[in-house]
């Protein structure tokens, strides 16, 4: 195996329930109708993804205007308080020493640079999904952060926490350790799919 591709929501930051927070409160803001199967349905969505889905909801904007006000939001509650995952910055870190890394993340590429800035992380592959054709559970990040490496699919570990993150690892041709999201946890049938581990921290060990 020649590389370690991380996911960012949920694997390396605790930010999920900030995007759900946010853009609940900014759909009702905009005239939007939340749906029970809403949280879900956006986790790995590409920036364009979601943004039109939120429009879908009802709010009263364009995809552009929704994305943007959305991350608008998110850079103000990251600049008050990164909600980094407790070791997730060392695991990189000892993880590098050993292997190529990436990030492969449906976060806009301005919330990845804010937390690579914040964590003084030097991760020379950082691809966001408003950049490819299609997001998450397309393989399409974790391919772009594969031929950007340079590496064989095949000989990339990939490292997420949720069902579409975790399909498309697995579709990208990976082999996907999962670091279950706690507040939104996976689907058990694409867990039985991939080895689990308890949290990132794990993970050094895990590529022994």
């Amino acid at each position: 195996m020649d590389a370690v591709i991380f996911d960012l929501d949920g694997v390396l930051i605790d930010s999920e329930q900030v995007w759900d927070e946010v853009r609940r409160s900014f759909a009702a803001a905009h005239g939007g109708t939340w749906t029970a199967e809403a949280t879900r349905a956006m986790q790995g969505m590409s920036t364009p993804e979601w943004g039109a889905y939120l429009v879908s909801l009802g709010v009263r904007l364009t995809a552009a205007e929704a994305s943007a006000g959305v991350i608008a939001e998110m850079e103000k509650a990251y600049a008050a308080h990164l909600p980094l995952i407790p070791g997730a910055d060392e695991t990189v870190r000892l993880v590098s020493s050993r292997f190529q890394v990436a990030i492969a993340s449906s976060a806009p590429a301005v919330l990845i640079r804010a937390f690579l800035d914040a964590t003084g992380l030097d991760v020379p592959v950082a691809v966001s999904s408003e950049s490819c054709a299609s997001g998450k559970p397309a393989p399409d990040v974790y391919l772009a952060a594969a031929a950007q490496l340079g590496v064989d699919p095949a000989l990339c570990y990939a490292v997420e926490d949720s069902t579409n993150g975790l399909k498309a690892a697995l579709a990208a041709g990976m082999t996907v350790l999962a670091v279950p999201n706690p507040h939104f946890p996976p689907a058990a049938d694409v867990l039985a799919q991939v080895r689990v581990l308890s949290s990132v921290a794990d993970l050094p060990d895990a590529l022994a």
